[in-house]
């Protein structure tokens, strides 16, 4: 899909040749290079873009100076996409934990189509790391539309049958488009976007990167048309500690500084558009392992009106922190899905993950597809006569082909480590794949972690693709108080899956326990079971209660060394919080609260409701997904087009079926309703998994045909900018 995107818009480009901008040009309409055309992501949008979708390259001329073009025939089949020039962009982050809000206001201009012709308009959004689309408002003179989610009857999956993203969906994993249809020639259009991402920590640093570099080809030509630029960042810390700039991209000033609170802003005339991603990076001080707690009343318009809480626990900055030794045994799927690039990269990325083993500690790998084949019987030191035996045992062996047995190689693990002492034992699990028995294997492995005085086995999984159950994993790791994380990407297995394995050996704190179980009538936490604390990142835990939160709450553990730890934790009220540390008001914080924890809650809540089999727990994940906004396997995006010359009311509520198969729905209260396609990433793909189907398979859009048929008689006295199309589009 990547691939006809690309096509497309170079597509666009070429015909973007034939609009004639007069006299008052303030440059030459820019060209994208030579090279662009072969790179595989040269034209991929790297800030929020728009794009007209041309089908009728007829239609293409500039609406303000109609000129003489040369006539066309045929149609573009699959459509070229043009991007449109941009008039001002607002773009306003809010970091809160680990969690950035981002939030666009842009202007752009039907620059490309005539006034008497109108046309679909596609918005591209790539977002940063683990991105959440959270909604897409668009308004024109006579029309406005919005995203909404709507609970869906029964739950979809995903593009399971070959219908591409043509309205809305992902074209990457990172980036997001969606279609709205039928602007008119001319008309400016008036676009807010919202998403949330996650901070990246490394170093005792939280660092953010949002997509902002925009091509030479977004800037308006027109000389008139001023661009204007308004960055703004807000920065807020519930620990009160003070706070750090590191870096930061673009040239903003400093407009508020308070004891865990900051913002910074730029706002002014450019000449061009930004050229470089908006990145910021900043810590705050805290001298050893230190967190606290915040409280928070539920809304009125909360449908769970039970108290919630938010715990951070910092690894603090202290350097050359002592982690635990660890015995670890690496599962990794070799099974015929896996060849290729997939298996290359995973190698690769295993072999680098042995080198940064400590000699103390102790490793095995076991490489599987429906058998298993070890490394070793037993655990060995990580020597370097060990790890470059490893190394060739892993070239031999690493061979992808046969299917998948994850029980049998999972069970050996287990029986490996049961023995481990003054150690962490770590199970590092990586497949592609789905496989039947998935809610036995997780009652078989909470079994073993029944004896909670010991440090039992940690279990890290990483899925790739989109065939892998991806909430089996999830709540493999939840179980196994480990961590889980995973790429759509085939690219990013190589990073992603060492930035899990630097986690996983990084650990400082473990066992942790809070002792508030026995003065609240009703608790439930994010996540079940408490992770472990790494000095890669923060533990943030968020949770629902009922009762009388203790004024003191001490936090309990076991370090490297295995002595006990204990901190005790600050208790903060929101409603106690200074009024200089937020931007509106108590609801506001409510609303920043919620949605810091949302996504991780749906995610887990769906993973359980998947274990159990349990409906009540999907119906309360469709809650919250349509409280906070973010996307979940129960619930479905839709446009609403509000036709403001017919004065129509807003709706909500609205329940769509899957068994409705029409894309554009009867008007609700007047509104005309899109659907979507489901974008969730469903619960695997046994069949998939069975025949062994490559990732590389994934359903793409038709290859670009040759569409444009120009006029084979284009007569000397024409312009000799048309002159120039008509030999560069053939």
């Amino acid at each position: 899909m990547a691939e006809a995107f690309l096509n497309a818009v170079d597509d666009g480009l070429k015909l973007s040749k034939r609009i004639y901008y007069g006299k008052d040009v303030e440059v030459a309409p820019p060209k994208p290079p030579p090279s662009m055309k072969r790179s595989a992501t040269g034209l991929l949008p790297t800030a929020p873009m728009v794009y007209t979708v041309i089908d009728d390259p007829r239609m293409v001329d500039n609406p303000d100076i109609p000129s003489y073009q040369p006539y066309m025939y045929g149609r573009c089949d699959p459509p070229a996409l043009i991007p449109l020039q941009m008039n001002a962009i607002e773009m306003e982050a809010h970091c809160y934990l680990d969690t950035a809000f981002v939030t666009v206001y842009a202007t752009w201009r039907l620059h490309c189509v005539m006034g008497s012709c109108s046309c679909d308009c596609r918005i591209a959004i790539p977002m940063g790391h683990q991105g959440s689309i959270l909604g897409v408002e668009a308004s024109v003179p006579t029309k406005s539309y919005s995203t909404q989610l709507v609970v869906m009857e029964e739950d979809g999956g995903g593009y399971g049958n070959g219908t591409p993203p043509l309205n809305g969906g992902f074209l990457k994993p990172n980036i997001f488009i969606l279609t709205i249809p039928q602007i008119d020639g001319g008309s400016s259009l008036s676009i807010k976007i919202r998403w949330s991402q996650k901070m990246v920590y490394s170093n005792g640093q939280f660092s953010l990167n949002v997509p902002f570099t925009f091509p030479d080809f977004v800037n308006p030509v027109v000389k008139r048309i001023s661009k204007r630029e308004k960055i703004q960042i807000n920065v807020d810390a519930i620990s009160g500690s003070e706070l750090l700039c590191k870096t930061i991209s673009h040239p903003l000033r400093e407009v508020r500084h308070h004891a865990g609170s900051m913002g910074f802003l730029s706002d002014s005339e450019v000449h061009s558009w930004s050229k470089l991603d908006f990145s910021f990076s900043y810590s705050f001080s805290s001298s050893y392992i230190d967190g606290c707690v915040l409280l928070q009343s539920a809304s009125v318009h909360d449908f769970d009106q039970r108290e919630m809480f938010y715990m951070y626990l910092s690894p603090g900055e202290i350097q050359n922190k002592k982690v635990f030794k660890k015995d670890i045994v690496f599962i990794i799927d070799i099974s015929g899905s896996m060849r290729g690039k997939l298996i290359d990269d995973t190698k690769n990325a295993l072999l680098t993950a042995l080198s940064k083993l400590n000699p103390e500690d102790s490793f095995t790998i076991i490489a599987f597809n429906e058998k298993s084949c070890l490394f070793s019987k037993s655990m060995e030191l990580a020597s370097k006569d060990a790890v470059e035996r490893a190394a060739e045992w892993i070239n031999t062996n690493f061979i992808a082909g046969g299917g998948t047995n994850i029980s049998h190689p999972l069970n050996t693990a287990i029986e490996m480590l049961s023995n481990a002492k003054n150690s962490v034992p770590i199970i590092f699990l990586v497949t592609d794949g789905t496989v039947k028995d998935e809610r036995q294997i997780c009652a078989m492995v909470k079994n073993h972690m029944i004896n909670e005085e010991s440090v039992c086995p940690r279990i890290y999984t990483f899925g790739i693709g989109p065939f892998c159950n991806h909430y089996f994993l999830r709540m493999l790791a939840m179980i196994g108080r480990g961590r889980y994380d995973a790429t759509l990407d085939a690219d990013l297995i190589e990073p992603r899956m060492l930035t899990l394995f630097d986690k996983a050996s990084s650990l400082i704190l473990a066992n942790i326990k809070m002792d508030i179980l026995e003065d609240l009538d009703e608790l439930e936490v994010y996540h079940s079971h408490i992770q472990d604390l790494s000095s890669e990142g923060p533990l943030i835990l968020s949770g629902r209660y009922k009762g009388s939160f203790p004024k003191t709450l001490k936090v309990k553990g076991i370090l490297a060394d295995f002595s006990n730890f204990v901190v005790d934790m600050k208790i903060q009220k929101a409603a106690d919080m200074p009024v200089q540390r937020v931007k509106y008001s108590t609801t506001y914080i409510h609303t920043i609260m919620v949605l810091v924890s949302a996504r991780d809650q749906i995610v887990n809540l769906t993973a359980q409701a998947w274990l159990l089999e349990n409906k009540q727990l999907e119906q309360k994940v469709a809650k919250l997904s349509l409280q906070t906004g973010f996307i979940s396997e129960f619930t479905r995006m839709i446009i609403l087009e509000n036709d403001h010359l017919k004065k129509v009311k807003e709706s909500a509520g609205t329940k769509v079926s899957k068994k409705r198969n029409s894309q554009y729905k009867a008007n609700v209260r007047g509104q005309r309703l899109i659907l979507l396609p489901h974008f969730g990433i469903g619960f695997g793909n046994l069949a998939a998994t069975a025949e062994n189907t490559p990732l590389e398979s994934e359903t793409k859009l038709p290859e670009v045909a040759e569409i444009f048929k120009m006029a084979t008689n284009c007569g000397e006295t024409l312009c000799s900018y048309c002159c120039f199309v008509c030999v560069g589009f053939l």
